[in-house]
């Protein structure tokens, strides 16, 4: 019992010196909530706004249909150049995409002699070239057919395929991203805010008080884990459900609360990472050198960005023992497709296994620097 209040008690006095760093509690509060809306927002893989000329030496009926194909929101409206104009155009960065028309491009495609049509793309923004050219090559190929047919009716092929986009069906890039934003900003400030403690407790002195104490290493760890957790747990609540559900209006297939026991179950990873790392370095500025390896490479594996399919075999058996990858694989199967227990608690138990494990390397490791300061 006295363990507990020890532990209790501990993690009141690392809550209240959290609450009194102005400048941390700031940067927590933007982490949860600006931050991730700007990441939601601000980036997408859809075609939105791009910039497209067309060079008409044509000056038809059809070539004029093309011109008039294309409008906001996914293209900008389109601007007529001279051809002698496009690799002018195309240098200054003027334009992502140019059309070119050749001349008689109506009269040899009634003719039957396949005329060329030139699509001009700034590749330097890879993602939407690519995205923007099959947008552009599908809207072009059936406004032809439809000029050429006389008709919007398509005829009937051998096949009906029929597209069906499972869970997110508008393909709304904020929905993915902002969750991932939320997982990445979790993972950091978790690490962040308990690794700063420890090393705070070192340069502050207070951790030679914390020695005369009849206090354990274990009391003194699982102190800095429940108070930083709880920290973060509730500011993810609150980006949950104030940026995510009501700002951004995504919605949450699954059940809420077996997130967050998923989330609870990471946040003790998460920690037991930030008491190691705080443990090893020697100042906050080594500490910040670490956080960018270790961070940058759990948030790449994890899958969040890119799947983990894409990575080459012998690289997805080592993430296989990453937490990361585990708590991006049940946040999606819970929040997208509204999983259960049922499809979740093999990445609950790994997530718990290598938690467990690493908060006890952790904590005998805090144990022998502490018997080092003694």
């Amino acid at each position: 019992m006295d363990s507990v209040m020890n532990t209790l008690w501990l993690g009141l006095k690392e809550i209240k010196s959290l609450l009194s760093d102005k400048v941390l509690m700031a940067f927590v509060v933007y982490a949860f909530t600006l931050s991730i809306y700007s990441q939601a927002t601000g980036t997408s893989s859809e075609v939105n706004n791009a910039s497209i000329a067309f060079a008409d030496e044509d000056g038809s009926a059809l070539s004029k249909q093309l011109f008039a194909s294309f409008y906001p929101p996914r293209f900008q409206y389109p601007v007529l150049i001279r051809p002698t104009d496009v690799e002018t155009a195309m240098d200054k960065g003027q334009f992502m995409f140019v059309v070119s028309i050749p001349n008689r491009f109506e009269q040899d495609l009634r003719a039957g002699r396949r005329p060329e049509v030139q699509l001009s793309i700034d590749a330097t923004a890879m993602q939407q070239a690519g995205i923007g050219a099959n947008y552009i090559s599908n809207i072009v190929t059936d406004r032809i057919r439809t000029f050429l047919s006389r008709t919007e009716e398509e005829s009937e092929g051998p096949i009906n395929l029929v597209v069906r986009k499972m869970f997110n069906s508008n393909g709304v890039s904020s929905w993915f991203t902002s969750i991932v934003a939320i997982i990445n900003q979790l993972t950091l400030l978790t690490v962040v805010l308990t690794g700063a403690a420890v090393i705070r407790e070192r340069e502050h002195g207070t951790l030679e008080h914390l020695l005369v104490m009849p206090l354990s290493a274990v009391e003194i760890a699982l102190a800095k884990v429940w108070a930083n957790g709880l920290v973060i747990l509730l500011a993810t609540g609150v980006s949950l459900f104030v940026v995510v559900k009501t700002a951004l209006k995504v919605p949450f297939a699954g059940s809420i609360g077996l997130w967050f026991l998923g989330v609870v179950l990471y946040l003790f990873f998460a920690t037991a990472l930030g008491v190691f790392l705080g443990t090893i370095s020697r100042s906050m500025a080594q500490f910040a050198l670490l956080i960018i390896l270790v961070i940058v490479v759990l948030q790449l594996l994890s899958g969040g960005s890119t799947p983990v399919e894409s990575q080459p075999q012998w690289l997805q058996a080592l993430t296989y023992f990453l937490p990361s990858r585990h708590f991006v694989s049940f946040s999606q199967v819970i929040i997208y497709r509204g999983g259960g227990l049922s499809a979740v608690w093999r990445q609950f138990l790994m997530v718990s296994a290598v938690g467990v494990a690493f908060f006890t390397y952790s904590v005998v490791l805090f144990r022998k620097s502490i018997a080092v300061s003694k």
